[in-house]
């Protein structure tokens, strides 16, 4: 048993009121209920994947996936894995749900709901296949590091929710962030980093927003990719 401490009830966001555009909107009011879960307290049974994607196909979780258009194509391009989405920006859900429409998409679903929340009510321990975590709010400023996401005891409950052999792959354009999450990561026991440091760029990732802005600004990119130990 570990050391870590409770989960902090300190958000990791901001809620912003985001403008939807008509698009979003139509999208958001009539495919929500379709292809959205919605987030419940626990304590509660998990969520049964099979019933929500109606197959057994590994899952994929995406923390914060922004306006969703890495989500959808890296979703279009694996047809035989499901992805489950977390975002509490609503215009951000409802540019995913559009996406989803326009691709024609049936292994995604949503959930706009606070992660931390939703992985400790929602989701049953060695079920995610994956987890992504692409350009999360750095929150740069010393006395905002406490909310940054990938801080134990969360990445404790990232690795719990893990599958045996699955993967926790994050990526920033913030130097200080990224060595923060490695050394909270390589403090997370059950997992281990192949590489030992920083990993190389998976040629499968797509190019975020966020990574455009941040190599426009001259930032370098930084990739974390860890493995669950098998037991």
């Amino acid at each position: 048993m570990d050391d870590a401490p409770a989960l902090s009830p300190i958000k990791s966001y901001v809620l912003r009121s985001g403008r939807m555009s008509e698009a979003q909107k139509r999208a958001y009011d009539s495919l929500h209920s379709r292809y959205g879960i919605v987030y419940r307290p626990g304590p509660a049974p998990a969520l049964d994947y099979r019933k929500i994607f109606g197959n057994d196909k590994p899952v994929t979780m995406e923390i914060g996936f922004g306006m969703g258009a890495a989500t959808a194509q890296i979703a279009g391009a694996n047809p035989g894995k499901n992805y489950l989405g977390v975002e509490v920006f609503r215009a951000g859900v409802g540019k995913l749900l559009w996406e989803i429409e326009q691709r024609g998409l049936a292994n995604i679903r949503i959930i706009e709901h606070d992660a931390v929340e939703t992985l400790r009510d929602m989701i049953g321990d060695n079920t995610v296949a994956a987890f992504h975590i692409f350009f999360p709010d750095p929150w740069p400023k010393k006395k905002h590091h406490k909310r940054r996401l990938l801080t134990r005891p969360f990445t404790d409950l990232l690795a719990r929710k893990l599958a045996p052999g699955g993967c926790l792959y994050m990526v920033t354009d913030w130097e200080d962030y990224a060595a923060w999450a490695l050394g909270e990561l390589s403090a997370t026991p059950g997992l281990a980093n192949p590489w030992g440091g920083f990993a190389p760029r998976q040629p499968w990732r797509p190019q975020t927003k966020f990574e455009r802005k941040g190599l426009d600004k001259q930032h370098q990119v930084w990739e974390l990719y860890f493995i669950k130990l098998e037991k």
